[in-house]
């Protein structure tokens, strides 16, 4: 994992939650993680990562701090944490 993904995974699990976290970035780490990604027609994106899915809104170009904590109990109960070194 580059420098940017780790640094966008330490600003998923910051808290309080961030509300500038960019969808592209958060997608890309998401992939670099081993999740499938599904944008659906209903403007959702459909995340399968681990036999674990969520389903979360993919409204604009920022994640709002809601869709930023139900993302990091995703990774949570995922077994992923913040980097250590971010």
């Amino acid at each position: 994992m580059n420098h940017r993904h780790r640094k966008v995974l330490a600003a998923l699990f910051a808290r309080p939650a961030s509300a500038n976290i960019h969808t592209k970035d958060v997608e890309a780490v998401l992939v670099e993680l081993g999740a499938e990604l599904d944008h659906t027609s209903h403007g959702r994106l459909q995340i399968a990562l681990g036999g674990r899915s969520m389903s979360m809104p993919h409204l604009g170009h920022t994640l709002s701090p809601e869709a930023v904590r139900e993302l990091r109990k995703f990774l949570e109960a995922g077994g992923i944490s913040a980097p250590a070194d971010a």
